[in-house]
C-alpha cells in the first residue's frame, strides 16, 4: 500500500490552493483536483479538469427503486402530515418532516452513487479498514485517540459533490481511492469514515449523530473488546433495527483472536443483534449483513469487497435507507393515529352509530319537551271536540262542579320555571356530552379530543335555540283541525237539544191550559233528548280518540324533527367533519406504512 506523505491543501469548495506534492518514493508527480489520493500520469492535465469537473456534476437521472409504492407512500406521508397541522403540534409531526425533506433531498442528488459510513468506537479499527477498502492511506491511523477528529469522504466515482456537501464535508477531505485493481469493483462507493461514536469530545458525536442521520448505510465497525457494549446497543443499533438492510455489522481484528475463538465472538455477537431486533440476512432472507474481517491482514476483506460491490451494484441503499426512515417515523406517529387496546367497544368502527343519532335526538326531544307538547295538542283536540259536540246540560254541569271545587280548595303550587329550564339545560350538556363519548371512543387521543371539542363548541347556545324551537313549534294556535263528521255531530248534538227545548215548551203549554193535553208526544221527545245528547257525545269522544291522537303525534314529530335538525347542525354535523377528517388521515396512515388493509 502507497501511502501518502504530503497533502494538497484546498479551501471547502475543493479548489486546489497549494502546489504539487511529493510521494514518498521520491518522484515528483502532479495531483488532480484534491478529491483524489493518487498519482496521475504526466501528460494528461486535460483529464484532470475533465475528472474536476464530473466531480461536481450532478445526477440526472433518479434510481428506479424511488419510483412505485415507495413514491407513493412518501405523497401519503406529506398529505398526512398536511392533514394534521391543525390537530396535531409540530413536534409530533417533526420526524414526518425531516424524513420528507431528507427524502427529497436525496432523490435531487445523484442516484449512481451509494453513501457508506463507517463508524464505530475508538480503537475498533475503522480507520484501517476504511484505507484496507481504498487501497491507500487516506485516512490517519495511530495510537492517539481519537485518530478521526472530522468525517473524510472518499468516492470512487466522479459526480459525488453532491452527496459530500450535503454531508457537510469540505473538499479538504475528501478524496479518491487507488485506482487499481478491483477499483472498478466499487464503482458509485462513496465512503465516508466518521470519528468515535464513543468519543470525549462532543463535537466528534453530533458529527456521528448527524451524517448518520444522512447516509444510505453504515458499517459499523466493532472488536472482540467492545462489541457488547451497551452504549453502543442501545444508542444505535436498537433504534436503529428497522435499518437492518442498510446495516454492515463487521467484527474486526478477530486476528486477535485464537483458534476458534472468532467464531464464538462472532456468534454472540449474533445473538445481541438478535436481541436488539435487528434482523440477520442469513440464508438469503433480507437484512443486516454480519462478517468477520481483520483490516490489517486481510483476512475476511475479500467477503466485505463483494458484499459491498453488489450492494453498491444494485443502486437501492438510498430507496432502502427512505423506506426504513418512512418505517420509523410512520411507527412513531401510530399512537396518534391508531388506537390502543383499550379503546373501546368503538375500536375498529369510526363514527356514529345510528343508536347514538337516535339516543342524542330522544334526548333532545326529551330537553323540548317533545312528549308533553304533543300530549298536550291530543288534549287540546279531544278539548274542542267535547265543546263543539258535549251535551250543553252535562258541560253546564262539569262547569259548576269545576268551579266549586277550585272554590273550596287551595290552588296548586306550579314549579318554577328557572327550575325547568335548569333541568332542560342539563338534559341537552348530558346528551352532548354523551354523543361526543360515544363519536370519541375508539379514536386515538388527539382526534378524540378534536371531536369532543367540536361537541362542546357546537352546544353553545343550544338550550336557548331549542326554547325558542319549543315555542315556535310546539302547540300550534288557533282551533285544530276538524274531521269530516264533526259538522253530522254537531248539528245532531244541537237537534238534541232542540228536542229536549220542543218537548219541555210543549208540557208547559199543557200545563197552562195553552195546548191539548198530550204526555206522550211531548215526554218522548224529551227522553230522546236527553238520551240522545249523552250518546251522541259519547259516540263523539270515541271517534275523536283516533284523530287527537294523530294530531297529538303529529305536534310531538314536529317538534322532535325541529330539536334534531337543531342538533344536527350545531352538534353532529361538527362532529362528523372532525370524524370524516380522521378518517381521511387514517385512509393516509395506512398508505404511509405500505398496508394493503387497514390496521384495525
Amino acid at each position: 500500500m502507497t501511502t501518502v506523505t504530503d497533502h494538497t491543501e484546498h479551501d471547502e469548495r475543493g479548489e486546489r490552493t497549494g502546489g504539487p506534492g511529493r510521494f514518498a518514493d521520491g518522484s515528483d508527480e502532479a495531483w488532480d483536483d484534491g478529491l483524489i489520493a493518487r498519482r496521475v500520469a504526466e501528460g494528461q492535465p486535460q483529464r484532470l479538469a475533465e475528472n474536476t469537473a464530473r466531480a461536481y456534476a450532478p445526477s440526472k437521472q433518479p434510481p428506479a427503486s424511488y419510483e412505485g409504492p415507495l413514491s407513493e407512500r412518501l405523497d401519503a406521508l406529506r398529505e398526512l402530515v398536511g392533514l394534521s397541522r391543525t390537530r396535531l403540534d409540530s413536534d409530533t409531526l417533526a420526524e414526518a418532516g425531516r424524513v420528507l425533506d431528507e427524502s427529497a433531498a436525496r432523490r435531487k442528488l445523484s442516484g449512481r452513487h451509494t453513501v457508506v459510513a463507517i463508524a464505530g468506537a475508538t480503537g475498533s479499527g475503522k480507520s484501517t479498514l476504511f484505507n484496507a477498502l481504498a487501497g491507500v492511506m487516506i485516512s490517519d491511523t495511530g495510537v492517539r485517540r481519537p485518530t478521526t477528529a472530522a468525517p473524510l469522504g472518499c468516492s470512487w466515482t466522479d459526480g459525488a459533490a453532491g452527496l459530500l456537501d450535503r454531508l457537510g464535508i469540505p473538499g479538504r477531505l475528501r478524496r479518491r481511492p487507488l485506482q487499481g485493481p478491483g477499483a472498478d469493483d466499487l464503482r458509485g462507493l462513496v465512503l465516508i469514515d466518521l470519528p468515535d461514536h464513543d468519543s470525549a469530545a462532543a463535537e466528534h458525536r453530533e458529527h456521528v449523530d448527524r451524517i448518520l442521520g444522512l447516509v444510505d448505510a453504515v458499517i459499523w465497525i466493532v472488536d472482540p473488546e467492545k462489541y457488547a457494549d451497551a452504549m453502543l446497543h442501545e444508542r444505535y443499533l436498537r433504534p436503529m433495527a428497522g435499518h437492518a438492510e442498510v446495516t454492515f455489522v463487521v467484527l474486526n481484528q478477530i486476528d486477535r483472536l485464537p483458534g476458534d475463538a472468532a467464531d464464538q465472538v462472532l456468534d454472540d455477537l449474533r445473538r445481541l443483534l438478535d436481541e436488539d431486533g435487528l434482523a440477520l440476512g442469513e440464508h438469503g432472507e433480507p437484512g443486516a449483513t454480519v462478517l468477520a474481517v481483520s483490516a490489517l491482514t486481510g483476512e475476511g476483506m475479500e467477503e466485505l469487497r463483494d458484499s459491498l460491490s453488489h450492494f453498491t451494484r444494485e443502486r437501492a441503499a438510498a430507496a432502502r435507507r427512505i423506506a426504513a426512515d418512512l418505517d420509523a417515523a410512520a411507527e412513531r406517529l401510530r399512537p396518534v393515529y391508531v388506537a390502543g387496546p383499550s379503546a373501546g367497544r368503538n375500536r375498529g368502527r369510526v363514527g356514529l352509530s345510528e343508536e347514538a343519532r337516535e339516543e342524542f335526538t330522544d334526548r333532545l326531544a326529551e330537553a323540548v319537551g317533545a312528549t308533553t307538547a304533543g300530549e298536550a295538542a291530543e288534549r287540546s283536540w279531544c278539548r274542542n271536540a267535547g265543546k263543539a259536540c258535549g251535551d250543553p246540560w252535562l258541560r253546564l254541569w262539569r262547569w259548576y262542579e269545576a268551579r266549586r271545587s277550585a272554590e273550596g280548595s287551595a290552588a296548586p303550587i306550579a314549579p318554577g320555571p328557572v327550575d325547568e329550564e335548569v333541568t332542560a339545560r342539563q338534559r341537552v350538556e348530558h346528551a352532548v356530552r354523551a354523543v361526543a363519548d360515544e363519536a370519541a371512543a375508539g379514536l386515538p387521543q388527539p382526534w378524540g379530543q378534536a371531536v369532543r371539542e367540536a361537541a362542546v363548541r357546537g352546544a353553545e347556545g343550544l338550550p336557548e335555540e331549542l326554547d325558542v324551537l319549543a315555542v315556535r313549534a310546539g302547540v300550534p294556535s288557533g282551533r285544530p283541525p276538524r274531521p269530516n263528521w264533526w259538522p253530522a255531530a254537531v248539528l245532531t248534538q244541537a237537534a238534541m237539544s232542540l228536542l229536549q227545548v220542543v218537548g219541555g215548551l210543549w208540557l208547559l203549554a199543557q200545563v197552562l191550559g195553552a195546548a191539548t193535553p198530550n204526555l206522550g208526544v211531548p215526554v218522548l221527545l224529551m227522553l230522546t233528548g236527553i238520551v240522545g245528547g249523552p250518546c251522541v257525545e259519547w259516540t263523539s269522544r270515541l271517534a275523536a280518540r283516533g284523530p287527537a291522537r294523530r294530531y297529538g303525534r303529529e305536534a310531538e314529530r314536529r317538534l322532535r324533527e325541529a330539536a334534531a335538525g337543531c342538533g344536527r347542525a350545531r352538534v353532529l354535523d361538527p362532529v362528523a367533519a372532525e370524524l370524516l377528517r380522521y378518517r381521511e388521515v387514517r385512509e393516509q396512515y395506512v398508505r404511509v406504512t405500505g398496508a394493503r388493509a387497514p390496521l384495525w
